[in-house]
């Protein structure tokens, strides 16, 4: 508490000076050889600090690439790195200092769709541009964000088709596991309307939910084992977030919950969740993503060359020593790069040009794919990958998609959708 009132009365001093700031920022920007400011919006600290941290240092990573090569239009690039700190009202104040006061031409960040919902409405007030890195739950499409993680039918969705097919263990019992918030929530209501269509009754779902930072799963993973020992094939679909994740896959452990009898796929658990993870125990567990750090091809390579160069020159946290990449990585590095081209294709960091500039932008990512920003939605097209834990902590790829998948922001699932908007609409 002590820290956020610190943090709070710093937001308001800034505040106060904004107008220096405003003018101070203004003229720096009108100086061809000022650098290009752009904002990192990641947990540092608190709970989702062990997945967001390394996206920060994606962004850095990439910020000195782009600089090594010239920077964008001829002018280097900035980044005001700020902590959230897991605090979803706090994430809205520091969107607003980065658009208002450090007059950033972009921002990237977020992970929850807690804290993407409510810095939504800053950068819909002040016409930012929010780069959105995560898979999320769909039901979402603004002017103001592009979304480089993974929507529904681009994760969730091939996901549970595929444990519903023989390859999968052709299962028909279900485990809705997550996190107390809105991503968890409204992809299992995606999926339960998914599941209805394939015959499953609610009788075979069962749905759990804890808080952030919950670590006592010893109670929980027995009703598990109960409800699995029907004789009917089950599985976990698992949307835990942030470091919950450490003490559920060790209580997998603990209990002897294994793949071959209860499968766990997981949507929010890559690479570095399971760093400190025994995953002895845990080999065979799944994940669905669109990218995975053991892909073999020649931009992954480079990718990995990279960050291990960029990880050990800057002496980061355990990947000094281990360094690992992961699917909100490639996202964050995707994004960073097309706002690039797209800068430089507009010839201006305004956002409306920026803006258009956007449409149809494409990438050869790390996943091996030449990626594609709809014309549209402000989605980008996306392979999908299902993999197997390894007892490394890597995955072995089990499943992919032979082309990319455009996304479904509003999913069929969900009654109504079929009447939304197909492109982002102003609210203000």
């Amino acid at each position: 508490m002590m820290q956020r009132r610190t943090t709070l009365k710093a937001i308001s001093a800034a505040a106060a000076a904004s107008s220096v700031g405003a003018l101070g920022a203004s003229a720096a920007l009108a100086n061809p050889n000022a650098p290009i400011r752009i904002g990192v919006l990641h947990s540092l600290s608190g709970t989702m600090a062990i997945s967001e941290t390394a996206l920060k240092d994606t962004v850095l990573m990439a910020v000195e690439e782009i600089n090594g090569r010239g920077g964008v239009l001829g002018r280097r690039l900035e980044a005001v790195v700020v902590d959230p700190a897991s605090n979803w009202p706090l994430f809205a104040e520091l969107a607003r200092r980065l658009l208002t006061q450090d007059r950033v031409a972009a921002v990237f960040g977020c992970w929850t769709s807690v804290s993407r919902k409510a810095v939504l409405p800053v950068f819909e007030e002040l016409n930012g541009l929010l780069y959105y890195p995560v898979q999320y739950e769909g039901e979402e499409m603004s002017p103001n964000v592009f979304y480089t993680g993974a929507a529904p039918n681009q994760q969730a969705i091939p996901a549970v088709e595929y444990l519903m097919s023989p390859d999968g263990g052709a299962a028909r019992r279900f485990v809705l596991l997550g996190t107390d918030y809105v991503y968890p929530r409204t992809t299992n209501r995606i999926l339960r309307a998914f599941l209805r269509t394939r015959g499953v009754g609610s009788a075979d779902i069962m749905e759990e939910y804890t808080p952030f930072g919950h670590s006592d799963y010893q109670t929980i993973i027995a009703r598990i084992r109960q409800f699995a020992g029907q004789g009917v094939k089950t599985t976990v679909i698992s949307t835990i977030n942030g470091d919950s994740n450490v003490p559920f896959y060790r209580e997998l452990g603990n209990q002897g919950v294994r793949a071959t009898d209860v499968p766990v796929m997981a949507f929010s658990v890559g690479e570095e969740e399971l760093r400190g993870v025994d995953t002895r125990p845990l080999v065979g567990h799944l994940a669905a993503w669109n990218y995975f750090m053991s892909l073999q091809n020649p931009a992954n390579a480079e990718f990995i060359r990279k960050w291990t160069a960029f990880a050990r020159a800057r002496n980061i946290a355990g990947h000094r020593e281990r360094p690992l990449t992961n699917d909100p990585m490639e996202a964050t590095y995707i994004g960073i790069n097309m706002w690039r081209q797209a800068v430089e294709q507009a010839r201006s960091i305004e956002v409306d040009r920026v803006r258009v500039a956007m449409r149809g932008q494409t990438f050869q990512a790390p996943s091996g794919f030449q990626v594609r920003m709809d014309d549209r939605n402000h989605h980008l097209h996306k392979p999908v990958f299902v993999g197997e834990v390894r007892a490394d902590g890597q995955f072995n790829v089990v499943w992919r998609t032979r082309a990319t998948v455009r996304a479904q922001p509003w999913s069929p699932f969900i009654e109504g959708n079929d009447r939304r908007p197909e492109t982002p609409q102003r609210t203000r």
